[in-house]
C-alpha cells in the first residue's frame, strides 16, 4: 500500500476487530481478511464470519465469498467512488453488511442497498456507533 496508512488507521481497526469479538460471541473476527470479488482479491480491514460461514471457507488462502460483516478503515487518500466500488465488490461476493470506520472514529453500517446507512448494524446492534481510541 503506497502511501502506507496513518497510525490511527491500526490503531482504529484493532479497535473495531476487539469490540466485534465482544459483542459477536460466536464467530470469528478476521483482520486484513482476503477475499476474492469480480475485480480481484479485497482484503477487509476487519470482518466476522460465522461459525457456519467459516465451516464453509475453512481455512484457504483467500476466501471464494465474503464473511457476513466487512469493514474498511477509511484513510484519506480513499476516494467516496474507491469505497462505494469496494463495498459494492464485497456485497457481491456475499456480505451482508459493509461498515465504515471513518478517521475520527465514526461508524456507517450499510446493507446491500447502499444507497443510505441504517441506523445500526442489523447484525451487531450494539455495536458503538462511535469509536474512542485511549
Amino acid at each position: 500500500m503506497s502511501p502506507p496508512p496513518a497510525p490511527n488507521h491500526g490503531s482504529l481497526q484493532a479497535a473495531v476487530a476487539s469490540l466485534l469479538d465482544r459483542h459477536m460471541k460466536t464467530g470469528r473476527v478476521l483482520t486484513e481478511c482476503p477475499i476474492s470479488t469480480a475485480d480481484g482479491v479485497k482484503a477487509a480491514d476487519v470482518a466476522w464470519a460465522s461459525p457456519d460461514c467459516m465451516r464453509d471457507l475453512g481455512s484457504r488462502l483467500c476466501f471464494p465469498k465474503s464473511p457476513e460483516i466487512c469493514v474498511e478503515v477509511l484513510s484519506p487518500s480513499n476516494s467516496d467512488a474507491e469505497i462505494q466500488e469496494k463495498m459494492a465488490r464485497y456485497f457481491d461476493a456475499g456480505a451482508q453488511e459493509v461498515w465504515c470506520c471513518g478517521e475520527f472514529g465514526a461508524m456507517s453500517f450499510f446493507g446491500p442497498e447502499i444507497a443510505a446507512p441504517m441506523r445500526a448494524s442489523r447484525l451487531c446492534p450494539r455495536f458503538p456507533k462511535e469509536i474512542k481510541l485511549r
